[in-house]
C-alpha cells in the first residue's frame, strides 16, 4: 500500500488536489491513472480512500471515498536533542525516530553543540517521507533550532522530564513511569554541560541511563525512545 500525504484535506472534503511533487510521483512514477484508489493521511490521524477522477501530473485530483480517524499512539514522546555534526545522523535518526513512533522533536541548541543551524525544511521532508513509508497517520510535530536556555525554562508540567545521564542510578527501562508523556533530553557529541546538567536537575528533569556503552548522540535518541516505548 501506498501512503500520500495530504496535510491541507480536512475530514468533511470531498474533492482533493495534489501538489505537483505528489502529482507527478502519483502519475509518472506509480503510473497510476482515472479510476484507481488512493490512500491518504493529513498527518493529523485522519485516513482517507480516493478515486482518481483527473490523473494529471501536475495537478492531480481525486475524489474522498472514506474517511477515518484513527487512534492516537498510546505514549506522547518528545525527544530534545542536540543536532549531530554530521547531518546525515541526525537526518538518520529523524528518519527511524519517525518508523518506531515520536510524536515530538526539539533541535536544541547546547553549550557542546557542533552544529549551530539546521535545515527545518529538509528535516520535515524526512518525516513526511518516514510517516508514510512506515503506514502511519500522524506527522511528528518538528520544533525549530531552540536555544538551551529558551528550552530548559519551558514548563512542560504534563510531561515526566528526563535527562540522558551516563551517572544514572537507574536506567530508563527501569524507571517506574506511568505518565504516558515524556520528554526526553538527549545531548550533543561532548555531552551536557556541568551548568546544563544542573539547570535540568534543577528543573525537576530525571537523570536516566541509556546503555553501560557510550552511545552516539542519535543511537542515544534511538535507544532512549525504543526503552520509552517498553515502558510498562
Amino acid at each position: 500500500m501506498n501512503l500520500f500525504y495530504a496535510p491541507q484535506l480536512l475530514p468533511q472534503d470531498t474533492m482533493y488536489t495534489f501538489d505537483k511533487d505528489e502529482s507527478r510521483h502519483i502519475s509518472r512514477v506509480l503510473r497510476k491513472s482515472v479510476g484507481e484508489e488512493l490512500f491518504l493521511t493529513n498527518g493529523k490521524g485522519q485516513f482517507f480512500t480516493a478515486e482518481i477522477i483527473d490523473d494529471n501530473p501536475k495537478k492531480t485530483l481525486v475524489k474522498i471515498t472514506k474517511s477515518e480517524k484513527r487512534e492516537k499512539p498510546t505514549r506522547h514522546i518528545h525527544i530534545a536533542m542536540a543536532p549531530t555534526k554530521s547531518n546525515d545522523r541526525f537526518e538518520w535518526f529523524l528518519e527511524k525516530a519517525t518508523e518506531i513512533g515520536i510524536s515530538e522533536i526539539t533541535p536544541i541548541l547546547t553549550e557542546h553543540s557542533e552544529r549551530k543551524k539546521i535545515n527545518w525544511e529538509r528535516y520535515d521532508k524526512i518525516l513526511v517521507s518516514a510517516m508514510k513509508q512506515s503506514l502511519q497517520m500522524y506527522k511528528p510535530k518538528l520544533h525549530p533550532l531552540t536555544k538551551w536556555s529558551d528550552f530548559i525554562q519551558q514548563n512542560h508540567a504534563d510531561y515526566t522530564k528526563t535527562i540522558a545521564y551516563c551517572k544514572a542510578a537507574k536506567h530508563l527501562k527501569d524507571t517506574s513511569i506511568t505518565n504516558d508523556k515524556i520528554l526526553l533530553l538527549v545531548g550533543p557529541e561532548g555531552g551536557f554541560s556541568e551548568k546544563e546538567l544542573q539547570q535540568a536537575f534543577e528543573a525537576n528533569y530525571l537523570p536516566v541511563g541509556l546503555s553501560k556503552n557510550r552511545l552516539r548522540t542519535e543511537t542515544a535518541g534511538i535507544v532512549g525512545l525504543m526503552a520509552i516505548h517498553f515502558l510498562e
